[in-house]
């Protein structure tokens, strides 16, 4: 993958490797259920502007336990639509054919390296949805990811993501600052999570917000993003040149 700037929210702050990831979640397994109690009003806020209920194949990196998935499966997907999920988590992937296994004609979960690239062709999907993901991930990481979905969608197609934020609330403020604190002190001890702001890394890739939202749940902040793709001019990348643009 290129290398692009990194928006100068991130920091420097140390993320886990992909093997400290997955041993982490190995370990923590049906435990991220338990953070339902702040993650739920933000991934129904997601389920409520993504209109999955229009969706034919949709791509999750990072299903976890799947419990977002079972949700798309029972309520919001046709009946036809495919369902893929990957996860570096083997307990995570384990969970999640568990509780798919009713769907199994329709879902397709797998393990994976972490890496960026999904293994799908171009333009094969119209939801890509990552639900407290990037926020474990490199700027470079994060970058690549939403290259890799601008990639696999649909014209039509859907970016999906919810993730830890910074506050918006002197009390959320402070429970992210003491999060973020923590992060760069030990990020084992909060999972590899840190709040981000994911709009700066969208202006980056050629993405049109559909619909942005914050919610703080017991003063812990999520965003919410709903973008779609939209054309972007090609260059001759021997040159690394791109044609002017008019000013809008």
């Amino acid at each position: 993958m290129a290398d692009r700037p990194v928006p100068e929210h991130v920091g420097s702050s140390p993320c886990l490797t992909r093997a400290q990831a997955r041993a982490f979640y190995d370990r923590f397994g049906s435990k991220q259920d338990g953070q339902a109690f702040y993650e739920d009003a933000a991934v129904q806020d997601l389920l409520a502007h993504a209109e999955f209920e229009k969706a034919n194949a949709v791509f999750e990196f990072g299903c976890g336990t799947g419990r977002f998935a079972e949700t798309l499966l029972t309520h919001h997907l046709p009946a036809a639509a495919r369902y893929v999920g990957r996860d570096v988590s083997t307990t995570m992937v384990d969970l999640t054919r568990q509780r798919l296994a009713r769907f199994a004609d329709r879902a397709d979960v797998r393990l994976t390296d972490g890496a960026p690239r999904i293994e799908a062709p171009d333009a094969a999907l119209d939801r890509f949805v990552s639900n407290y993901v990037l926020d474990l991930l490199t700027a470079g990481d994060i970058a690549d990811v939403l290259s890799e979905a601008r990639r696999v969608l649909t014209a039509e197609g859907r970016l999906c993501v919810v993730s830890l934020t910074h506050g918006s609330t002197p009390a959320s403020r402070l429970v992210s600052w003491l999060w973020a604190r923590v992060h760069r002190l030990r990020p084992q001890l909060v999972g590899g999570c840190r709040p981000l702001a994911l709009l700066p890394f969208l202006s980056q890739d050629g993405w049109r917000t559909i619909h942005h939202n914050v919610i703080v749940a017991y003063g812990i902040p999520s965003e919410i993003v709903v973008a779609e793709t939209r054309a972007m001019p090609r260059w001759n990348s021997g040159t690394g040149c791109a044609p002017a643009q008019s000013a809008a």
